[in-house]
């Protein structure tokens, strides 16, 4: 197969230097046959509905360089973290790298530490770099830089250590100095609502204050976090969103001194539209003087999914969205034309499906913790699969809330199906492989070695966080070792009369995820096999779907699953 290569050259105006830049090829993934096949926001027609991704890549940040537009968004406790998305158009992402596939400190989260990791990144390029500020709330700051966004990436430096500092991002100021803002987490520093500027080196490696506190939003912004931070027309802007994730809105500070006073404004709100809490991410400027902010929606199962909304500046204030009612603030749009960069692109898609043909996994995947070497390999260009294996957990274990060879994938759409072949190849009694959906609550269906042969089963664990024990819905007998597993996954409004057949304890006004699990033999004639199950978000991000392979009890060697495909679909 030949893959299209695209190169990046480009000038970028940062801090009033003039910058060209070159980058190597970026393979032009995915390719026409790849492209989504259940959430497209390009309509072809020049223009674009939103979400622009129906994809969990929540506190998005973006930088243009050159002609190209880069995005990082928070990653937590996956593995590989840190995603970076690539776009020509702020309309078509695909996923070019992943900054690390084992994350810092390796001891703690070489087990599963849901809720912790990467939250809220920033991505600056200066000097010819580019850098990636990411915090750990439970560590502190941590910076990562590359000459390319492909990599290879530095080692994460901590260059704060502080236990709830969180959302970081620099600016480099065209005096010479150079600052870094973040937020605070009350969960862990008994500190919020608070924003804080620190001077900072200027090769961004290391802190030179403990930091000034520049915002305080409990009176009229509760909640403010997130901040990015810029420099138009003489004044520093802070763009930060308030209110929280679900109900929020987008705050604008903005002063002619960078340690204050701020100035604020309401520049982005629900209103009467239909997308809730609309905030925190990032303001965009295209080659052709257009503003644009992309930012997130929380939609529960979902996860925290991307839009992008089209700014004007009004006496020097950003207006976001449009202001339908004449408040001055914005409202998020739902369609609007793409934004004008020059040119027009193909349309692309995150990747979602997997055909495993590849000695490497798609950018897409990843892990409930950092990967080990007995969680599998893959096989493409020798035998065409990715093996997992059967490894084992611990005996008193009651669910897979600490499992970390869970291999998984965002929600790509509101309805979709998730359909994987496996051959398993068990060894011992108790070993099983399948097809999940993880969260605070989760399903699967999986084929299973017992004492008396071979079974297909689905089971399904209610808040897993607290221990509860799994619960088996069906089981059946079968006597084959190939299956076609599919979970289909559909947005069920709470008033639709079908609702009250799925668990409603993950019931929102803003999304529910209604899944039913089946499977087959000829991946024609397929199965539905036990209760319907709702999807519930996870801990800070969405639901997820993807496979697995373990075992209980001690062997010589684990038994293992060769997964042939993995393909998202209607």
């Amino acid at each position: 197969m030949i893959i299209p290569k695209i190169y990046l050259i480009g000038t970028i105006i940062l801090s009033g230097y003039s910058l060209t830049i070159a980058q190597k090829p970026i393979s032009a993934k995915p390719l026409p046959d790849q492209v989504s096949k259940v959430w497209v926001a390009d309509r072809g027609n020049g223009t674009y509905q939103n979400p622009i991704l129906h994809a969990d890549y929540s506190d998005p940040d973006a930088i243009r360089v050159g002609d190209a537009y880069y995005l990082v968004a928070s990653s937590f406790n996956c593995v590989p973290g840190l995603p970076i998305l690539h776009s020509k158009d702020l309309v078509n992402w695909t996923i070019i790298a992943n900054v690390f596939t084992q994350q810092p400190p390796y001891q703690r989260f070489n087990s599963v530490q849901h809720g912790g990791g990467v939250w809220a990144p920033s991505i600056r390029y200066h000097n010819g770099m580019f850098y990636i500020y990411y915090p750990d709330p439970d560590e502190g700051i941590y910076m990562v830089k590359s000459k390319l966004t492909t990599g290879p990436w530095s080692i994460p430096l901590l260059i704060k250590k502080a236990k709830g500092w969180i959302d970081p991002c620099p600016l480099w100021d065209e005096n010479g100095n150079a600052y870094l803002v973040n937020g605070l987490a009350g969960s862990r520093s008994g500190m919020k609502s608070t924003l804080i500027i620190s001077k900072m080196s200027n090769d961004g490696t290391t802190l030179l204050d403990d930091g000034v506190m520049v915002y305080d939003g409990h009176a009229k912004n509760p909640t403010v976090e997130g901040p990015k931070i810029y420099k138009r027309n003489g004044f520093y802007y802070i763009l930060a969103p308030a209110g929280g994730v679900g109900t929020g809105w987008q705050l604008a500070l903005r002063s002619k001194n960078i340690y204050g006073p701020y100035e604020e404004k309401v520049v982005l709100e629900q209103g009467a539209a239909i997308t809730n809490g609309p905030h925190q991410g990032a303001w965009v400027e295209t080659q052709t003087g257009e503003s644009w902010f992309l930012h997130f929606q929380d939609k529960d199962a979902y996860g925290r999914i991307l839009h992008l909304q089209p700014v004007k500046w009004v006496s020097d204030w950003p207006l976001m969205g449009t202001d339908t009612d004449g408040n001055g603030i914005g409202e998020p749009v739902l369609t609007y034309r793409k934004p004008n960069v020059g040119k027009s692109y193909p349309i692309t898609t995150p990747q979602e499906s997997d055909e495993f043909n590849e000695n490497k996994l798609g950018l897409q995947w990843q892990w409930d913790a950092n990967p080990q070497g007995n969680f599998g390999f893959p096989a493409g260009s020798s035998y065409g699969f990715l093996r997992l294996y059967c490894v084992p957990v611990p005996d008193s274990l009651k669910n897979f809330w600490v499992v970390p060879n869970l291999l998984t994938q965002k929600f790509p759409a509101p309805n979709f199906t998730a359909t994987t072949k496996f051959t398993f190849t068990p060894h011992t009694a108790d070993e099983e492989a399948g097809l999940i959906v993880t969260g605070l609550d989760y399903a699967y269906i999986s084929l299973k070695k017992t004492g008396t042969g071979l079974v297909v089963s689905v089971s399904k664990c209610i808040d897993a966080e607290s221990g509860k024990p799994e619960q088996k819905t069906a089981e059946i007998p079968v006597n084959t070792t190939t299956v076609y597993f599919r979970v289909n996954i559909r947005n069920i409004d709470p008033n639709e009369k079908d609702f009250a057949t799925y668990n409603t304890s993950s019931s929102s006004k803003y999304g529910n995820a209604a899944c039913t699990f089946s499977y087959s033999t000829d991946n024609v004639n397929y199965q539905l096999v036990g209760n319907p199950f709702a999807a519930k978000k996870g801990k800070w991000i969405g639901a997820k779907v993807g496979i697995f392979a373990i075992r209980k009890g001690k062997t010589y060697e684990n038994g293992y699953a060769d997964f042939d495909w993995f393909r998202i679909g209607k």
